[in-house]
């Protein structure tokens, strides 16, 4: 089975797949390249883009955006408190990086950043992330639309975050 939808420029993309989900959100920005990758490169972008409605503890935020930095916090998950470990796995400067959940809600994730230039000032953010619910076929099947529903939250919000910081 596969579903697709698209929002052009902005706005999300998914679809389903036997073993993962995919995710994509993204924006088109009246800034450089250069300026909206640098957003990402700031020690306090990941604060600023996580949203008030989540309940978050940063242990140890990123240092920065090179290949094996860590970042550990802790991520309220229903009336839990959840450990959270991700792990930076890819860094090309000035056009992408990519960070790894191993330890966390999900059971798998991918969370790819992409800057696109689109001009000498404007250029495109497209957050791609491949993720796997726990539990299975079950926690796809029961909670799918659940994640996909706070996935579209997350991406808005961090995008007018973005968007905010960078023009």
């Amino acid at each position: 089975m596969t579903r697709a939808r698209t929002r052009a420029p902005e706005g999300p993309v998914s679809s389903a797949h036997t073993l993962h989900e995919s995710f994509r959100f993204q924006s088109d920005f009246d800034c450089s390249a250069d300026r909206l990758f640098g957003f990402h490169e700031r020690p306090e972008a990941l604060q600023l883009l996580t949203p008030p409605w989540q309940k978050v503890e940063f242990i140890q935020g990123p240092a920065s955006l090179a290949v094996g930095t860590r970042v550990l916090m802790r991520m309220k998950v229903g009336p839990l408190w959840q450990a959270v470990e991700a792990v930076h796995v890819a860094y090309e400067p000035g056009v992408s990086f990519s960070d790894q959940m191993v330890k966390g809600p999900f059971a798998y994730w991918l969370h790819k950043h992409i800057v696109k230039p689109l001009g000498e000032t404007r250029s495109r953010l497209i957050d791609d992330v491949t993720y796997r619910l726990p539990l299975g076929a079950l926690g796809a099947l029961f909670g799918g639309w659940y994640a996909e529903r706070e996935l579209n939250r997350l991406f808005r919000f961090r995008h007018e975050v973005t968007r905010r910081e960078c023009t």
